[in-house]
């Protein structure tokens, strides 16, 4: 895709990306979207910053805004990144948009993030353990979720949330759309995949990670 006109967006959705001087999609968003916008699950390889989150925030809004009485959820490992895809996800939403989003992430007060909850919001983001938290306190219900995106995966892992993704996930109804996102694809997040995802759809934006990119560089300057 050359142009992202051809997606056959929502104005709205055009508009937000015009807002941004985003005119041509990156490759995994040109790949993603137009498998997103059509249901299917996705496993992707997509280092951070390939413009990923975009390329399921679009799919989402898109969704949302014809069906407003599914819901969306987004895993990621830290905070951090959670405000950072709340951030957009509001972008993409607009002032006036009835969709609500909530944000459940470690660090922050449960019962602010309960008042938002009790707003019926149908975009939860947010980080595994919090999810979890708020799942067993029963103040979240993910039944009418059908639109799941694991983000970062391989970190998720890396940071121990695997317990609490697969405790996410049964309370998730099986006929959901899944997307997952990760640097790296290890055997953990293979076999992930093939019990939380139908049939994906396998998206490699970038080749495998060699162990230059991996070196942290520094420039020291001498006389």
């Amino acid at each position: 895709m050359q142009n992202f006109n051809q997606f056959g967006l929502s104005k709205e959705s055009l508009k937000a990306l015009n807002g941004l001087k985003f005119n041509t999609p990156t490759p995994v968003q040109s790949e993603v979207i137009p498998l997103a916008l059509k249901r299917k699950d996705i496993l992707a390889s997509a280092q951070t910053g390939s413009g990923k989150t975009i390329a399921y925030v679009i799919p989402i809004v898109e969704k949302l805004r014809v069906n407003k009485n599914s819901s969306a959820l987004v895993l990621l490992p830290t905070r951090e990144l959670a405000n950072q895809v709340t951030s957009v996800m509001k972008i993409f939403l607009g002032y006036k948009n009835p969709l609500l989003v909530a944000s459940l992430i470690g660090g922050e007060g449960i019962y602010s993030q309960i008042n938002q909850l009790k707003k019926n919001p149908q975009i939860i983001i947010g980080t595994p353990g919090r999810i979890n938290d708020h799942l067993e306190r029963q103040t979240l219900s993910l039944k009418k979720c059908d639109f799941v995106v694991l983000d970062e995966t391989d970190r998720m892992l890396d940071m121990g949330f695997l317990p609490d993704i697969k405790k996410i996930c049964l309370a998730i109804p099986s006929n959901r759309q899944t997307m997952l996102f990760s640097a790296t694809l290890p055997s953990e997040i293979v076999k992930l995949s093939k019990n939380f995802l139908n049939d994906p759809v396998k998206v490699s934006v970038n080749p495998p990670s060699s162990i230059v990119d991996k070196i942290e560089q520094k420039v020291l300057f001498v006389d």
